[in-house]
């Protein structure tokens, strides 16, 4: 079945979903923001919490110009993706981008034909708009008093940053099938340039290669993203490589990193009392461990992308952990949770039964991205509205001991029982209590 690619583009004509009413808000009492933000809709769960999040924590407070784009993977079907194309461009062009969780469509997914019909394995929303704004991937946690740690020592966030280009994800592997010789060219485009062809490996039976490359300018991006990133955060930045393994290649990392470091941001880092350092991986693993936080860590791809896994666990929760794109300029963003859409939530949702979902996550994707908006704008009192959501959030955990069942799961264990943790809706009414009383006192 052909996708319905004259319908491509509608998507963009949405501008906010019918079921929110934006009369009802008015516009005396709300903070007038002067720049619009763009709304990327998701799935599943989290697209639930999503409308609540507007409803009852930003809208009531908040004058904003939201450009809708409708994510949700109907849509994206609907559209032959062009929605996904046409809200990157929205946020290129407006700098702001709040991201609800997506669906990134399995085999599994494209045989659920009675929900989704879908006419392709659509790819990650997330690489589309990487690919279309530049830029790098931060994760951040939120860190909690009152939850665990895994790793009890870390007090101040570990902000993971992935070079998401390139690498393994770019690779092509192989299955050599027998005995024979694995040789690697390259070939320049000037002609009076000879190729260059290297002996990887003689095989005396079956096995496997690969190879794989990078790229100086997304290098260089993902250098100036990090050396930002840590201005803005005042923290240290450590970039982890394995160039005494990968000498040439992870070398190349450490190289640039250095040269930027040096030529633009040497004295800003002084003037703030704060420093750059590169680190073998597994040194710099363990200096992690040990310490309390408090600092950037720049990985290349995979290990950006096992790391931060670890690091979400290590605070507590992926349900805590923030995502957010960069680019090299700093001056646009894209924000989003770091989980998935919470697929087994939504399932017991469509039957009618109670969930306890946690939307800390999704709801700082809003404050973060609303900040950044504030900070472009100099919109102070948009800032202190940001700040005072995300204490809100964090005082109905820590200060009034409600919290979602995973959270209250950390805590009391096999303990745990029904009195310990609220419902999805509930902790959201709760945050909003709490929001309008701190906003009240202020």
């Amino acid at each position: 079945m052909l996708s319905p690619v004259g319908k491509r583009g509608l998507a963009s004509l949405v501008r906010f979903p019918r079921a929110i009413d934006l009369k009802k808000y008015g516009t005396q009492a709300r903070i007038k923001v002067a720049n619009p933000v763009v709304d990327l809709d998701g799935d599943e769960m989290t697209r639930i919490i999503w409308k609540m999040i507007k409803e009852e924590l930003i809208l009531p407070y908040v004058d904003v110009d939201i450009k809708y784009y409708d994510l949700g993977l109907p849509n994206r079907d609907k559209t032959g993706d062009q929605v996904t194309v046409d809200a990157a461009n929205a946020i290129k062009k407006y700098n702001v981008g709040i991201k609800c969780a997506t669906i990134t469509p399995d085999e599994a997914r494209v045989k659920e034909s009675a929900e989704y019909n879908l006419h392709s394995m659509y790819r990650s929303p997330n690489g589309t708009i990487r690919n279309i704004l530049g830029g790098t991937i931060f994760r951040e946690p939120i860190v909690l008093e009152t939850v665990p740690k895994i790793v009890p020592g870390w007090k101040e966030p570990i902000i993971m940053g992935r070079h998401a280009f390139g690498d393994q994800y770019k690779a092509t592997d192989f299955v050599a099938p027998g005995p024979g010789k694995f040789t690697m060219t390259f070939t320049p485009d000037d002609p009076s340039s000879a190729p260059q062809t290297w002996d990887v490996y003689d095989f005396k039976g079956p096995g496997v290669g690969m190879a794989m490359y990078n790229v100086d300018e997304s290098i260089s991006g993902f250098a100036h993203s990090c050396f930002q990133l840590a201005i803005s955060k005042k923290a240290p930045l450590y970039l982890s490589t394995k160039n005494t393994i990968l000498k040439k290649y992870d070398g190349r990392f450490m190289q640039i990193f250095q040269e930027i470091y040096d030529s633009h941001y040497k004295k800003s880092f002084q003037d703030l009392n704060i420093w750059y350092e590169h680190r073998l991986i597994d040194d710099l693993v363990a200096f992690a461990l040990k310490s309390k936080g408090g600092f950037v860590w720049a990985a290349k791809n995979y290990d950006g992308d096992v790391q931060s896994d670890i690091l979400a666990q290590g605070f507590g929760s992926l349900g805590l952990m923030t995502s957010f794109l960069i680019t090299p300029d700093g001056k646009t963003m894209e924000t989003e949770a770091a989980h998935g859409t919470v697929t087994r939530h939504y399932r017991e949702h469509q039957k009618g039964n109670e969930t306890s979902t946690n939307s800390i996550a999704s709801i700082f994707a809003w404050s973060r991205g609303l900040a950044h908006r504030a900070k472009l704008d100099g919109n102070s009192k948009l800032t202190e509205f940001t700040a005072s959501l995300e204490k809100a959030t964090l005082d109905t955990v820590d200060k009034d001991k409600k919290m979602t069942k995973d959270l209250a799961l950390a805590i009391h264990g096999d303990s745990l029982t029904r009195s310990h943790y609220v419902t999805t809706t509930e902790f959201l009414s709760l945050v909003a209590q709490r929001l309008k009383t701190n906003l009240n006192q202020d």
